[in-house]
């Protein structure tokens, strides 16, 4: 909202608000005895009141509904480069240091021990987090973007334990979803965003469906 009312593009504030949030949530992790998740629950929500609070005093042609849920259909060419951008960066990021952010991820301490910068590692996932946040922002908006950002890696995580097929799952779930929820939300004059969630969600329950099946069936 500020960067919008200081002339700046959308995305830099985004970013901005992003790593503000991703730095308050790291410093509050390290000096405090809240959970993570909590953490940036509180943080997350904060900020999001706070954006809130503010459009109401800026006058401005954009509609709140196109921050809220996106605009998916309306997405530009500029706009479909800067997602491109974003999920470049996103994908070498994770994809170059997928082992060591495992360890750091899990054992933070032998991360350590053999000399990984546990911090750098920390920060920069969150950093990264905020990217991907900032990139689903215009597609999607910002309380989707959660969902979206969420739903896929727990899906993954209830059809496989190997950490490298959990992000292969994750991607194609993602973007399965994301092409058959545009497709769907066509014929039955729906929302593309609030449709794709829906179809993570439906994937979801199948998945845990069959995990509780499956464990069932081992148990017994």
């Amino acid at each position: 909202v500020l960067a919008y009312a200081a002339g700046l593009p959308l995305a830099a504030g985004a970013f901005a608000a992003g790593m503000g949030c991703a730095l308050a949530t790291g410093y509050l992790r390290e000096h405090s005895r809240v959970k993570e998740d909590t953490v940036m629950g509180v943080v997350f929500s904060g900020m999001f009141g706070l954006g809130i609070v503010l459009f109401s005093f800026v006058e401005t042609e954009l509609h709140l509904d196109h921050i809220l849920f996106g605009d998916i259909l309306g997405l530009t060419w500029p706009d479909v480069g800067e997602t491109a951008l974003i999920a470049a960066i996103v994908l070498a990021f994770v994809g170059l240091l997928r082992r060591d952010l495992l360890v750091c991820a899990f054992d933070a301490t032998h991360a350590r021990a053999i000399g990984l910068p546990v911090r750098f590692y920390h920060y920069g996932l969150l950093a990264v987090l905020s990217l991907a946040i900032v990139g689903a922002l215009k597609s999607v908006g910002i309380i989707l973007a959660v969902a979206m950002l969420i739903a896929p890696g727990a899906i993954a995580f209830l059809l496989t334990r190997r950490f490298e097929a959990m992000l292969a799952a994750a991607v194609a779930v993602a973007a399965a979803c994301s092409f058959l929820g545009v497709y769907l939300s066509f014929f039955i004059d729906s929302a593309p965003a609030p449709t794709i969630v829906v179809l993570m969600t439906l994937v979801f329950v199948a998945a845990f469906t069959r995990s509780r099946t499956a464990t069932r069936a081992a148990g017994s």
